[in-house]
């Protein structure tokens, strides 16, 4: 385990910043920022890079921040995630590995291994006992018992995993080719539901919804074209099922056809409240609430993509990366990108949820 320096590491904007002025916080990895989780017990975040590493920041309450351990890839870092007690970070990466690390002792082991890299890492607390759950480019996710070398179970999907996100016993898995597979993970082996992406685009992520009833679950989808779709998973919700533009832009103002259209990188719902955020190539993010059908907040807080974001257990915190998202491939990573963590202290009245009409 190495430690970032050992004072608390802000930025000199920290001290004097407005109360409503975002937070840049110190220390941010060298290369893009793949991927970030806070715990579910404190406010400690999980930042997963290109740079092969994962770095672990605990984060004050008057938005100062310090950098707590890190340890290494070898190959970029593209996923992370914590367990239910905040003790154990997992991570997956092109290096084909899933890795555990443990924050009591500061020792980190590989857990998990695919044919191909690991595109997304998410621990599921299940009544029998928490499972790590892995999603590769090999075209499966494996379902691993860490007290187990082998995985207890391998799902082969569609295509190669492209995004997934779990709210158990909901697990949704975005794949290649427009693929979706929803799977009861009382039922882990086999997709309760397949569909193709309502999105006529290459699917970007996917995100299930927090603080909704089990009776009404369901999850976003963002694409590479600039449109989010909420989707029911039952089909007598259907009707609450729409898409909508965003993370678009006028090329010629008042045309709508000439529109500059930018992939949504990452959507993250509040725990508490249920409404949510897209963050954009255009280096836009926007508040949303599902429900009422409407945005509750839109900034801009620098030139450059936002990569993906992350609100902390309580939703008073969201953080987000300035990074190089690769939406133009390796020629769009040219030398002098910003490589930025951001902490935003969310008001109630940018998060709640709006009486519906």
């Amino acid at each position: 385990m190495s430690f970032f320096g050992s004072q608390a590491s802000t930025t000199a904007s920290t001290t004097t910043a407005a109360a409503d002025k975002d937070v840049e916080m110190g220390e941010p990895p060298t290369d893009s920022i793949s991927s970030m989780a806070f715990s579910s017990q404190a406010d400690y975040l999980a930042v997963g890079s290109w740079d092969n590493s994962v770095r672990i920041y605990e984060v004050m309450a008057g938005g100062q921040s310090q950098g707590k351990a890190m340890y290494q890839h070898q190959g970029p870092v593209l996923s992370v995630c914590w367990n239910k007690e905040g003790n154990k970070i997992f991570s997956g990466g092109a290096d084909n590995a899933g890795r555990m690390f443990d924050v009591t002792t500061g020792q980190s082991s590989q857990v998990a291994a695919h044919d191909a890299p690991v595109r997304v890492v998410r621990w599921v607390e299940a009544p029998g006992g928490g499972i790590l759950a892995t999603g590769s480019w090999d075209k499966t996710i494996k379902y691993w018992d860490l007290r187990a070398p082998q995985p207890v179970a391998t799902v082969t999907l569609p295509e190669r995993c492209y995004t997934f996100d779990v709210q158990y016993p909901l697990m949704v898995v975005g794949t290649a080719e427009r693929h979706i597979q929803i799977f009861n993970l009382t039922n882990p082996n086999s997709a309760y539901k397949t569909l193709i992406s309502p999105l006529k685009w290459q699917t970007r992520v996917v995100s299930c919804f927090t603080a909704a009833p089990a009776a009404s679950s369901g999850f976003a989808v963002g694409s590479v074209e600039g449109r989010v779709a909420i989707q029911y998973v039952e089909d007598k919700d259907s009707a609450n099922n729409f898409s909508f533009k965003c993370h678009r832009r006028d090329n010629v103002p008042n045309s709508k056809d000439q529109a500059l259209v930018y992939a949504v990188n990452d959507i993250s719902f509040h725990p508490v409240h249920g409404t949510f955020s897209t963050c954009g190539s255009d280096g836009t993010i926007h508040f949303w609430d599902k429900d009422a059908r409407t945005r509750l907040k839109t900034f801009e807080p620098a030139p450059g993509p936002i990569s993906t974001t992350a609100f902390n257990r309580n939703g008073s915190i969201f953080a987000y990366a300035v990074s190089y998202d690769w939406s133009k491939g390796h020629s769009g990573m040219t030398p002098g990108h910003p490589n930025k963590l951001m902490l935003h202290a969310c008001k109630d009245e940018e998060v709640r949820k709006r009486p519906r009409k």
